[in-house]
């Protein structure tokens, strides 16, 4: 069904208006579908978005909390970060679960594909369950250097959302959606 649907709009022309290594954000002329002329601005990002929900067999999981730069406030997510381009959504998962909590697991289920604010990104991001589960030690990088862990049952993080406590897009859909599979 929806391979059938138009474009509406109408691309004139874009400029990149920035780029780094992480973003480039282009500004583009367009014709909107109503026929009337306007700009759109759209950021691209260079990396895949990652979430996990990490599982044990008793249900709980693990949080990573840091202090977020955009925000200007602390946040309690699961454990995400970027993949890039040409590395496997789930080799990046692996990467980023056991740079941020120490773990390993050795059952891995992609739960969700997501795009993370589609208005104005064509970011795309995936999330995965990750089971059967190994501890070990962290690998943090220079901007995670005040990440603090927290294991607590998944009941609990599920509050948290509940109490708006956790507010990240990816954490939400993700243990939503591992809550649902679990019968919470």
């Amino acid at each position: 069904m929806n391979s059938e649907i138009k474009n509406p709009w109408k691309t004139l022309s874009g400029e990149v208006k920035y780029d780094n290594r992480w973003i480039t954000v282009t500004e583009y002329q367009v014709v909107n579908p109503s026929g009337g002329q306007g700009i759109y601005g759209k950021v691209h990002f260079k990396n895949t978005a990652i979430g996990i929900v990490a599982l044990d067999n008793e249900l709980n999981t693990w949080l990573v909390g840091q202090f977020r730069y955009t925000l200007n406030a602390w946040s309690w997510e699961i454990p995400e970060g970027g993949g890039p381009q040409g590395e496997a959504p789930l080799d990046a998962a692996k990467r980023e679960l056991k740079e941020e909590t120490g773990l390993t697991a050795n059952r891995w289920t992609q739960i969700l594909t997501y795009h993370t604010s589609n208005s104005v990104t064509d970011e795309i991001g995936f999330a995965y369950l990750a089971e059967d589960l190994t501890e070990g030690d962290m690998i943090l990088d220079d901007t995670e250097a005040d990440l603090k862990v927290w294991k607590l049952p998944l009941a609990e993080a599920l509050k948290m959302i509940d109490r708006g406590e956790i507010t990240d897009g990816i954490s939400v859909m993700a243990i939503l959606k591992v809550a649902r599979m679990k019968g919470l």
